[in-house]
């Protein structure tokens, strides 16, 4: 029977075959243990001198790293793995011979794993990331359709901006100025007038000049929009949100998390509500604290791990002034100078990985915007649109792929969490 290795636990005493690649193997006397992988998963195959032919287990003594083969054997329990089963080997069929594989068991440097790239996603750890990364995007889409969300997916190359137009990508669109998008968002409220509630998912390109741990250039966004929903409903949902991706990583990726040595103890705890401290609250006690920084600056990332101690949980950051948040932003009607936002910061460093706030519905608010922004009218008028033709209460947020792939593997640096990472100084392979 040919299967993967994800499968073998229902062919339990029985004789499988699968295709797979050797990551490691070693032997004694008259055994060769292989650690043999599908994609699927990782999986012990025992080779044992006396079950199989000479020429079968010279093979598998032999066989170099990645070398591509079709194994067939016995799947029996092990409580010894961590995976639960072991494969007790009677046939190899060699596809390929790999020759020099560069990512040997022993340690390399970043920049060499990185130049390596396509080959270091092999790698058990980078497996484990990008099966947990796998497993927040469909958590996002249930979570979204449980909720009577729509998907939509806006353009990737725009003629204006979301936010500020020196963070973008300039283009040429035959004989106009483009973008690559920074965010969807625009378009998403406009999906949401359509539909009511909508997310997207998609690739966003920011032309920061930044080197931090955070940072990539090009990342991935989850995207909803919500129509007739206040700023406080939607704080709601993103704790809801949250709670429901940690929840599933947890139940559908423990051995991933154990792979990469991730405590879960500190995921089991993230549970709704979260807690929440307005950006004047911050900023008297990040300055309590000895930090230097004056009301009316945005955060930096020490700034953000700061705060984020505090709690073992994500925290909201509220009501941020009104001058460092794109124009777009709803103002408090308690405070003009404040708007309807939040930052939600992920625990142990990791920082923001949610930003939202609820949207100006009103047409001539939004105008004098435009006039503070020096926006342009033509590109912006089908925004503007928006507000004429049936306006309603909105809002909506953004989650950074990423960031948070980041915070539940417990990994330093985003660079892991995406397959082909582009950095400032990347772009390659």
């Amino acid at each position: 029977m040919k299967t993967t290795i994800h499968q073998v636990a229902n062919y339990l005493e029985q004789e499988v075959t699968i295709g797979v690649w050797l990551s490691n193997k070693r032997s004694s006397g008259k055994i060769a243990f292989l650690q043999l992988r599908d994609g699927t998963g990782f999986i012990q195959g025992v080779v044992a001198k006396s079950a199989v032919t000479e020429q079968t287990f010279e093979l598998a003594r032999s066989l170099p790293q990645e070398s591509s083969m079709y194994v067939t054997g016995k799947v029996v329990e092990d409580t010894r793995s961590p995976f639960g089963y072991e494969l007790q080997v009677t046939e190899l069929s060699l596809i390929h011979e790999a020759t020099d594989y560069p990512i040997t068991p022993k340690e390399h440097g970043t920049e060499f794993l990185m130049d390596h790239r396509h080959l270091w996603l092999r790698s058990k750890k980078q497996h484990a990331i990008m099966k947990i990364r796998n497993q927040v995007i469909q958590a996002s889409y249930q979570f979204f359709q449980k909720e009577d969300f729509v998907k939509v997916d806006p353009p990737i190359l725009t003629g204006s901006a979301a936010e500020d137009t020196t963070e973008l990508f300039h283009t040429k669109y035959f004989d106009q100025e483009a973008y690559l998008s920074q965010s969807g968002q625009l378009y998403m409220e406009a999906a949401a007038m359509a539909f009511g509630r909508v997310f997207s998912f998609g690739p966003t390109f920011r032309a920061e000049k930044s080197k931090t741990r955070r940072h990539l250039i090009e990342f991935w966004m989850i995207e909803p929009e919500m129509a007739f929903f206040t700023h406080e409903e939607s704080l709601t949902l993103q704790e809801e949100y949250i709670t429901f991706i940690v929840t599933h990583v947890l139940d559908n990726c423990s051995l991933e998390l154990d792979i990469l040595k991730r405590d879960k103890q500190v995921l089991e705890q993230i549970r709704s509500p979260f807690p929440r401290i307005t950006y004047d609250e911050a900023i008297r006690w990040l300055q309590e604290q000895g930090f230097e920084i004056e009301w009316g600056e945005d955060f930096g990332a020490p700034h953000e791990t700061a705060i984020a101690e505090i709690y073992d949980k994500p925290v909201f950051i509220t009501h941020y002034p009104k001058e460092i948040k794109p124009f777009y932003m709803k103002p408090d009607p308690q405070r003009e100078e404040l708007v309807q936002c939040a930052d939600l910061i992920a625990p142990e460093g990791y920082g923001e990985i949610i930003g939202g706030s609820a949207r100006i519905d009103d047409l001539s608010l939004l105008e004098e915007r435009y006039k503070e922004h020096q926006l342009s009218g033509d590109s912006y008028k089908w925004y503007l649109d928006l507000r004429k033709y049936g306006s309603v209460p909105h809002a909506g947020f953004g989650l950074g792929l990423e960031r948070t792939v980041a915070w539940l593997s417990g990994v330093e640096h985003v660079r892991e969490t995406i397959p082909f990472p582009r950095l400032l100084n990347r772009l390659y392979p």
